[in-house]
């Protein structure tokens, strides 16, 4: 090697000694600096972990005094941890790891925590978020969530933290609160009345239909709101009778702000409107005013008509002839009519306020009214008749018609009673019932009398007829054709007077007899009658239908049948004759027609062959009497009898018994 690559070498390896050199004092400042950063870095690091473990007290304090439910969940809804107002609010146990929250959602709502929960991830947070659930403890609840991510240092989701709030009971009260607004505000708008609810700045806030219709505003409701009353009022006042004054009235309301309630309002077309008007108060801060108006028009006409009604009455109560006196329910009089005062003698001034039964009964009949008086009181009507000593001291008979009293709330307050004195009357009464009792007496005798004479005026006809047989017997051979002839007539006039007797005999009977009246099946009395009856052959009698059953005294309905069948066959002049009998329903009586194609009855006579004796065509078998027995029958059965005849073409007698 040459000196020269040796020098070249040396220069090398000295300045490779100094750059070492160099470099270890450069290491060496280095190692201090590493030294000095590292310190630094130990008391950073130390002061880091006194800030890391102040905040984690402060943070855990936080968390357990946080007063509403907090709850920290890992991505698969199961519970991390949790403060005391969660474990209280959702029913889990905070040493129960496995409790998840999902758990208690309600089934309905599985799809709307699904969405949540993926918003949740994507965005990072979740707010006002509400959901059902039921907790550990069955309860169903409804509430509110805020919620966030928790991330880990690469910023990935590793679980997730909320505050939840119980908002069931505050949303019930919303709901409730809602509920009744609309309520109210459905009621305003559809009231009978109009309605007008302005602002503390008489701004229109709500309006109904009604208040339009009443003031003839053409708007709808809604268009009124936020209009100026004080302008609306200029408006509106053409309507009323009297403008300025409505105008200045509504202004002086506002400007005292006191409750006005029914002043009256009559507007041009006679229509008369009722106004309220009530201040809105809350806490003492005045917050609008409420106007009503009501349509009275209707109600002020019947007050009217009432009225009139009223005085009509009270009228026709003073001047009634019948006695009025009101009573309270302790028999106190309230209120008398002249009449009453006229009854009793008493004046207005000594009724009023005082016992009705101290002043007009004795201890006799005390017992009665007071009786009545509680029947009223229980709310019976009544009436009775009373003795009463009025002020004159007479005694008098009165009839009391009583009815109890009621308020307009339908309670009892007294009775109302109307007063007859029937006195007169009463001795008119006992009178007609002595005449009665001497009537039945006189007619009793009158009928045996009658039985008596009947007997007593037979027996010498009987005798005569007896007297007559005798002679025609014991001198048979010595009497001539003319003797025998005439002792015939002298027979026959003695079977006529004999007849004459039984009839009048059975004419005063009829109407005394005690026969009671029963079913009387008359299909049956009128059939057997016409087989028992002597018909000739040239005569025919026929029922045209059925006879019906009704109530009477069987032994006169059939004489009054066999007088008026003889009757018709007796005067029948024709080669062919006919007697029908038929019925006919009426409402309250049947109808009955026996018509024969007799000689017939000339009309002068139909009111006259009625009454006793008026016989229009003699014959040796009637003595006049037979038809006045009929009617007399008939009208002993509410009936009546008349009849339809022309002479030569027949005759149809008419009668009706009441069913």
């Amino acid at each position: 090697m040459s000196n020269s690559e040796i020098d070249i070498l040396k220069r090398a390896l000295a300045r490779e000694k100094a750059a070492r050199k160099a470099a270890e004092k450069i290491l060496e400042s280095k190692a201090y600096e590493l030294y000095v950063i590292s310190e630094q870095l130990k008391e950073s690091n130390s002061t880091l972990e006194k800030l890391v473990k102040e905040k984690t007290l402060e943070l855990k304090g936080v968390f357990e005094n946080i007063i509403d439910a907090y709850v920290v969940i890992d991505l698969n809804g199961d519970v991390i941890k949790m403060n005391d107002p969660a474990i209280g609010l959702l029913g889990f146990d905070n040493s129960n790891k496995a409790s998840n929250v999902f758990s208690i959602v309600e089934s309905s709502e599985a799809d709307n925590v699904e969405n949540a929960f993926k918003r949740l991830l994507y965005d990072g947070y979740l707010t006002n978020f509400e959901v059902k659930i039921k907790t550990k403890s069955n309860i169903k609840k409804l509430v509110h969530v805020n919620a966030s991510i928790i991330l880990d240092d690469n910023n990935n989701p590793i679980a997730a933290q909320g505050i939840v709030r119980d908002i069931t009971a505050s949303r019930k009260a919303e709901d409730n609160l809602i509920e009744s607004e609309n309520r109210l505000a459905s009621l305003i708008l559809n009231l009978d009345s109009g309605i007008v609810v302005e602002d503390e700045n008489r701004k229109i806030v709500l309006t109904n239909k009604k208040f339009c219709d009443l003031f003839d505003i053409q708007d709808t409701p809604e268009s009124l709101i936020g209009m100026d009353c004080a302008i609306a009022s200029q408006y509106t006042k053409k309507l009323f009778a009297d403008p300025d004054a409505y105008v200045e009235k509504s202004n002086d309301i506002f400007k005292n702000k006191t409750t006005i309630l029914g002043d009256e309002l009559t507007m041009i077309d006679g229509k008369i409107l009722e106004r309220d008007f009530v201040p809105i108060i809350t806490k003492n801060e005045s917050k609008g005013y409420l106007w009503t108006f009501t349509d009275v028009s209707i109600k002020r006409g019947f007050r009217k008509s009432l009225e009139a009604q009223r005085q009509k009455y009270r009228n026709i109560i003073a001047n009634m002839n019948l006695g009025l006196c009101e009573v309270n329910t302790d028999g106190i009089i309230i209120m008398t009519n002249q009449s009453f005062l006229e009854m009793s003698g008493f004046t207005d001034a000594e009724l009023i306020g005082k016992d009705a039964i101290s002043i007009f009964t004795d201890l006799s009949e005390a017992d009665i009214l007071v009786e009545e008086n509680k029947k009223r009181n229980k709310g019976e009507s009544n009436s009775y008749e009373l003795k009463v000593k009025i002020k004159s001291g007479e005694e008098r008979l009165w009839l009391i018609s009583g009815a109890p009293h009621y308020s307009i709330n339908g309670e009892i307050v007294g009775s109302i009673g109307i007063h007859l004195d029937i006195t007169e009357l009463k001795m008119l009464q006992l009178q007609k019932e002595n005449l009665v009792i001497e009537l039945e007496k006189s007619n009793d005798e009158l009928q045996e009398y009658a039985h008596i004479v009947s007997h007593d005026l037979k027996s010498p006809l009987r005798s005569i007829d007896a007297l007559i047989s005798w002679i025609k017997e014991d001198n048979k051979d010595k009497l001539d054709e003319v003797s025998i002839e005439n002792f015939k007539h002298i027979e026959t006039t003695l079977e006529k007077m004999e007849l004459l007797i039984s009839d009048v005999l059975e004419y005063s009977s009829v109407g005394f007899s005690d026969q009671e009246k029963n079913l009387v099946n008359l299909d049956d009395v009128v059939h057997g009658l016409i087989d028992m009856m002597y018909k000739p052959d040239h005569v025919k009698v026929e029922v045209l239908n059925k006879l019906p059953i009704l109530t009477g005294d069987k032994t006169k309905l059939q004489q009054v049948f066999q007088n008026l069948i003889s009757n018709a066959i007796n005067f029948i002049d024709k080669d062919q004759g006919f007697v029908k009998i038929k019925v006919e329903e009426l409402p309250a009586h049947y109808q009955f027609s026996v018509q024969d194609n007799g000689m017939g009855i000339e009309e002068k006579y139909h009111d006259k062959i009625f009454k006793i004796f008026h016989a229009v065509n003699k014959s040796k078998d009637s003595t006049g009497i037979g038809l006045s027995i009929v009617k007399k029958i008939v009208d002993l059965h509410d009936g009546k009898i008349w009849l339809e005849s022309k002479p030569n073409m027949g005759t149809t007698f008419f009668f009706t018994i009441k069913k």
